[in-house]
């Protein structure tokens, strides 16, 4: 596994049109740039596409946004985990809540990948869930909430609770399972909040990558930890 240092940040990219072609890599060198000049860790999530593009022109971990159950061969518009290790990828997610996966398939595309040395953020709804998934040992479990997924208000505002049972009920099952938190997640308060209910990290999206100043928000994320 690279390593992907704690707490850290982990920028989503989606699919917006803000990251669309050359845009990925334009917000992807921000992001490195940030992490140069203050030391912090940050991991990006370019779309698909732009994977290795942006892996073969950055220093910061690049994650897949997602890898399917499914070794090379036969099986058109599936992304597997070796083809993901072989653009230069860090890791990946896996089982965000837009793009849910059975649970076997997710125990699959863990040990998929982890075999291949990716590191690997499971996505869960809720904490319960996150405790399943903890029983595959993926790298890292980040619980969003869905429904403040691009919202205003953060998740460690309208329901701190969840992070700090999710942190206790992943850590009952493997205490090596770094817990990350996500869902509306905006500002350095939201990070200090997340990293003080004992979270070793954010996932975000929105707050960065539909920013007029991309630059200014990943700094002020950072300012607090």
């Amino acid at each position: 596994m690279s390593d992907i240092g704690f707490p850290s940040v982990i920028v989503n990219f989606k699919v917006y049109s803000e990251v669309e072609g050359r845009k990925a890599l334009t917000l992807a060198k921000i992001c490195e740039k940030v992490a140069e000049e203050s030391g912090a860790n940050i991991v990006v999530c370019p779309p698909m596409l732009e994977l290795s593009a942006v892996a073969a022109s950055c220093s910061i971990p690049v994650f897949s946004q997602n890898v399917d159950p499914r070794k090379p061969g036969s099986g058109t518009g599936f992304t597997t985990p070796s083809s993901v290790a072989a653009a230069g990828c860090a890791g990946t997610l896996v089982n965000h809540s837009e793009h849910k996966q059975s649970v076997s398939d997710v125990g699959t595309c863990v040990s998929m990948s982890k075999d291949l040395g990716l590191c690997v953020c499971v996505c869960s709804d809720t904490a319960e869930g996150a405790k399943d998934l903890a029983a595959f040992h993926p790298h890292m479990i980040a619980v969003e909430p869905p429904e403040l997924i691009g919202g205003d208000v953060s998740v460690t505002t309208a329901n701190p609770k969840i992070v700090s049972d999710t942190v206790d009920t992943v850590h009952s099952v493997d205490k090596d399972v770094a817990v990350l938190c996500g869902a509306g997640v905006k500002n350095g308060r939201d990070v200090r909040t997340a990293l003080d209910l004992g979270a070793s990290g954010v996932l975000l999206a929105s707050g960065v990558v539909k920013a007029k100043d991309p630059e200014s928000v990943i700094r002020d994320l950072i300012s607090l930890i």
